[in-house]
Parts: structure tokens; C-alpha cells; sequence
């Protein structure tokens, strides 16, 4: 079974100030991270972004930007620009500004996941990118997106997601899946 990792880096950014694929845990890039976490898993990773940054990244790293029809949509956008880029029997999922989520994470996740598509929650919040989506919901994403459907809790619901507690993938959830969405959150860390 082909496995495909997509980490979304085409947010804007705007509370966190600069493009959040470059802020650094330590002395690494959050996309580096994000790589990592998912490459143990995956046949391939791939990193999706703003056509602005695409430069910004080594030559070596997979980088593409959304279809033109949907592009800057949002997540959703990005996840199927992935599906129709690169051939997958399932794509795995994360968000560039989720620094501690690593590849036992990642592992856990994918043997929770059985089909359509399998996300985390922790504590009642729903963590929809952190996530496994089967290539059976590309056209779920598609028909949304020509919808001008762009939020991504309806596709989920309508392709049948299976929600795992964040306890189950790691002993510090809280930490693990918390968005670094401003550099003060980062600071805490």
C-alpha cells in the first residue's frame, strides 16, 4: 500500500509573523520536523505551500503548490492538490506548525486508521490536519472545493471520519498537538 505524506505549509501566517515552515525548534526548521515525523511512514513526503516560498526550500525536498483552480484555498486545497500530484493508496497529513508531533505519532496513527479517513481529537478539540485520508476521498475533496465549499469539518463528516483520542498516540497530547500559531505559544513550548 503506497503511503504519501503531505505537510500543509501554505498558510499565511499572519499571527505568527513570517511563514511558520521556517521558524525553528531548536536549531530546526518546523518543515524539517514535519518531514521526519512523516517520512518513517511514508513511500514518499511531500510538502505543499505558497508559491512565494516555494525557493525557500533545498532542492531536495518535494515541494508543490495548490492546482490552479483552488489555489491559496486553504487545507483543503492543499490535500487535494497533494492527491492529484502524487499517486497514493492514503495520505497522511500534518500541519508544518505542529513541532512535536514525531514519527511514534505518526506510527500510532496509522494503525488506528482503517478507512475514508482517521483524525485526532484531545480534551473535545478536534485536530481535522493532523489526520489519514484514503485517495477513495479525493472526490469528496474535489466536489467541495468546486462547491466553494473550503472548511474541512463538513468534508470529513460527509467521507466518514473515525476520530482517535490524542491519549492513545501520545502521553503529553496537550503538547503534542498544539498549533504554534504565534511565536509566544512557540515560546512556552
Amino acid at each position: 500500500m503506497r503511503t504519501v505524506g503531505i505537510v500543509l505549509a501554505g498558510g499565511e501566517s499572519r499571527r505568527f509573523g513570517s511563514p511558520k515552515a521556517f521558524a525553528k525548534l531548536g536549531q530546526r526548521y518546523f518543515y524539517e520536523i514535519a518531514i521526519d515525523a512523516l517520512k518513517v511512514c511514508c513511500d514518499e513526503v511531500i510538502i505543499v505551500t505558497r508559491p512565494e516560498l516555494v525557493d525557500n526550500y533545498p532542492v531536495e525536498v518535494g515541494v508543490i503548490t495548490d492546482v490552479a483552480e483552488f489555489a491559496g484555498l486553504g487545507p483543503l486545497a492543499g490535500i487535494l492538490s497533494a492527491m492529484e500530484s502524487v499517486e497514493a493508496d492514503r495520505y497522511i497529513v500534518l500541519p508544518c506548525d505542529m513541532p512535536y508531533v514525531d514519527e511514534a505519532v505518526i506510527g500510532k496513527l496509522l494503525v488506528q486508521h482503517e478507512q475514508a479517513v482517521t483524525a485526532v481529537v484531545v480534551d473535545g478539540r478536534q485536530h481535522p490536519l493532523v489526520s489519514i485520508w484514503d485517495r477513495s476521498v479525493k472526490g469528496n475533496l474535489r466536489e467541495a472545493l468546486d462547491n466553494g465549499q473550503l472548511r474541512v469539518m463538513p468534508v470529513l463528516k460527509s467521507s466518514g471520519v473515525r476520530w482517535i483520542d490524542g491519549s492513545l498516540l501520545t502521553d503529553d497530547e496537550k503538547r503534542v498537538f498544539t498549533n504554534m500559531n504565534t511565536p509566544e505559544v512557540l515560546e512556552r513550548g
